[in-house]
């Protein structure tokens, strides 16, 4: 119960006149209320304030908790009309009007709610930003900007304020004014590195990247020692052709240790696809991944190997799979990856005997049994092979090009095993699809 009700119901005081029965009896019915509210009994509650009222109609509190049980029990009305009366009796209350606040609220009732607020704004800040959020309901979206602004400047900046701002700037499109509001806040506190980092974002997001070099250059200079600035400033450089300058970028994010691993890992792709392009450069991307190793997740490390697959070195291409499958070894394109890349390189037990493992995941995989049947044809277990190219083929579902290979695969196996029928059957079955193709 709210601290006003104790100050407005004395229970401890000894009535002195021919009243005490009266007193005891309100006293009753009240705690009664109070103890059926607490048990979630509203409607018992109710019953017992209506006898408080019988005994005496002029005590605020008595509306304010039928107020209350009302709101629980959905009654919007009767809270309402119980509410209003506790607020006609004692209009500074803010307990009392908070409660009708929620009655409002309750009801999708904006405009009421706007006009009770507005009676609330006094006690508490809080007040003020539910009231910007019931104007931005309403699509007032200039006075709940006002009202933010008039916030951040008597209390600062807040995360919540700027989420709600930002979804303004978000609704109406108007990026012109979410910009000049970071420019401002830049221009009051320069130092704030968080406003600087949001400027460039906001730029890059609108399509002005000069603007956005202009502002990454800005804080730099600013404050030479900012990290997080090199999130952006790599992508300018590279862009610019200023080479040397992106790769000093790039270390310097990638080894910041306040930069998360999301983002280097976004870095350091950014960089092996620049690479890919410009091979010229790839010692120092093994430099900077040499640098970085415990900082590396799995998709970067699928990444490289896809670089390194496409530059032709299967070694380390291999190695960076195996990396990544480490960190994700559920993960099928990577088990894929690897199998079709050890087969390439001919190490073939390998493959059969990861294949096997990887089947216990994704028995109805084709591909799995297919890497499988050529591994253990390879390695002389054609019967072995046999067995798992036709368990294979049973999963096969619309492609054509690996029932070809199936039957390829089958062909060899047979042949190996002296079947010449067999073998040539399952030729001509792979010949015909081809010729189809």
């Amino acid at each position: 119960m709210p601290h006003i009700s104790f100050a407005q119901v004395d229970f401890n005081k000894r009535p002195d006149d021919d009243l005490g029965n009266v007193e005891d009896e309100f006293q009753e019915y009240f705690f009664e209320a109070l103890k059926q509210k607490g048990i979630e009994n509203y409607d018992r509650a109710v019953d017992a304030l209506q006898k408080c009222l019988n005994l005496d109609s002029k005590r605020p509190v008595i509306y304010f908790e039928l107020g209350k049980n009302y709101n629980k029990l959905k009654n919007y009305g009767a809270a309402e009309d119980a509410l209003k009366k506790a607020v006609s009796m004692q209009p500074d209350n803010e307990w009392f009007l908070d409660e009708l606040y929620d009655v409002y609220f309750q009801q999708d009732d904006i405009n009421n709610a706007i006009r009770t607020i507005k009676q609330l704004v006094k006690y508490h800040p809080d007040y003020k930003e539910d009231l910007a959020a019931l104007y931005v309901r309403e699509k007032k979206y200039k006075q709940a900007l006002d009202i933010l602004d008039e916030l951040d400047e008597q209390y600062g900046l807040s995360e919540a304020r700027d989420a709600m701002r930002n979804d303004i700037y978000s609704i109406t499109g108007n990026a012109d004014d979410r910009i000049e509001n970071l420019e401002q806040r830049i221009a009051n506190n320069p130092n704030n590195e968080e406003n600087h980092l949001k400027l460039i974002y906001r730029y890059s997001q609108t399509g002005d990247k000069k603007k956005a070099y202009k502002a990454a250059k800005n804080l730099l200079n600013i404050m030479p020692d900012s990290k997080f600035v090199h999130l952006a400033l790599y992508k300018f450089y590279l862009q610019d052709g200023e080479v040397d300058k992106a790769i000093n970028s790039v270390k310097i994010a990638l080894n910041s240790p306040e930069i998360n691993a999301d983002a280097k890992a976004k870095v350091l792709k950014d960089f092996v696809s620049f690479v890919s392009k410009n091979p010229e450069y790839e010692a120092d991307l093994v430099e900077i991944t040499s640098q970085v190793d415990d900082n590396k997740d799995a998709q970067t490390h699928s990444d490289l190997g896809q670089y390194y697959l496409k530059a032709g070195d299967k070694v380390k291409a291999l190695a960076n799979f195996k990396e990544a499958l480490k960190q994700d070894p559920n993960d099928f394109k990577l088990i894929r990856d690897v199998l079709l890349l050890q087969l390439d390189m001919k190490d073939y037990k390998s493959v059969v005997a990861e294949s096997n493992e990887a089947l216990e995941l994704y028995p109805a995989q084709p591909i799995l049994y297919l890497v499988n049947g050529v591994a253990k044809n390879q390695l002389g277990q054609n019967n072995e092979a046999i067995e798992s190219l036709e368990t294979g083929i049973d999963f096969l579902i619309d492609n054509p090009k690996m029932e070809a290979d199936f039957y390829s695969e089958l062909s060899l196996a047979y042949k190996a095993l002296n079947n010449i029928t067999k073998s040539e059957t399952f030729a001509k079955k792979a010949q015909a699809i081809k010729a189809q193709q």
